[in-house]
């Protein structure tokens, strides 16, 4: 069951998400598309750091995303992409119409058996379908330390949280990868990024303070972290592919 307290929080920012939201590495668009296309889709697009990779992977590009602010940021960066409000349950785009389609830290959120008969809906036969989603590295202990005060829910060693399935009906699995990078960050920025998480966004303003405060400490005590100003942050891009069943 998809929570929509936490699901919806994301209809609140637009500019914090992009600025301090980690990108994709490009390796994890060649997974799903080795070769050009005619037409992509990524839904549940956000303010477009995955769809930004489909520029130059497909003749042309479209992004669906539900959030009138992210959609603003991605309109802003993205003016060839051509983008719309809707949902993963009700895309507003013609049967048969793009011959991939991708998730980016989002499939999660959909109500799964509604959004994967949209998405085979909207793919032409044989079409990808492409779901991503960035991970901590499990090695990086302060990192994985602010994931555990951040969502208490999940489980210390838990990387599948947010992981799709190899069944999706409607499609056949191609495969799965997982990409290894890592990226530079300022301290101050990475305690930012916690902000724009679903569980601090619902959280009200006492609850938020001592989360942020309490992975604050753990920067300052963590031997890899104390006293560094730009930190080095591994991340594990998780890639699944699946073609539409024609």
């Amino acid at each position: 069951m998809v929570d929509r307290t936490l699901a919806d929080s994301f209809q609140t920012i637009g500019v914090e998400y992009d600025r301090y939201r980690p990108g994709f590495p490009d390796a994890a668009a060649d997974l799903i598309l080795p070769e050009q296309v005619g037409t992509a889709l990524d839904l549940a697009a956000g303010t477009g750091k995955f769809t930004e990779l489909l520029v130059g992977r497909a003749t042309y590009v479209q992004a669906v995303e539900p959030s009138e602010p992210m959609l603003d940021v991605l309109r802003a960066k993205l003016v060839d992409v051509a983008a719309h409000l809707g949902t993963a349950e009700s895309i507003p785009l013609s049967d048969a119409s793009v011959d991939a389609v991708t998730v980016a830290q989002a499939f999660h959120w959909f109500e799964p058996e509604a959004a994967c008969a949209e998405i085979a809906r909207v793919l032409a036969p044989g079409g990808v379908l492409g779901l991503v989603w960035n991970h901590s590295d499990p090695t990086c202990a302060w990192d994985r330390a602010a994931h555990r005060i951040a969502h208490p829910a999940v489980g210390e060693n838990d990387q599948t949280t947010g992981s799709a399935a190899e069944d999706l009906p409607g499609f056949e699995f191609d495969s799965r990868a997982v990409v290894a990078w890592s990226e530079e960050i300022t301290r101050d920025d990475y305690l930012r990024r916690w902000g724009t998480v679903s569980s601090l966004l619902v959280a009200d303003g006492r609850t938020k303070a001592a989360m942020l405060a309490a992975i604050d400490r753990v920067l300052d005590e963590d031997p890899d972290t104390s006293g560094q100003t730009e930190l080095e942050l591994p991340q594990l891009t998780e890639v699944y592919r699946y073609r539409r069943i024609a």
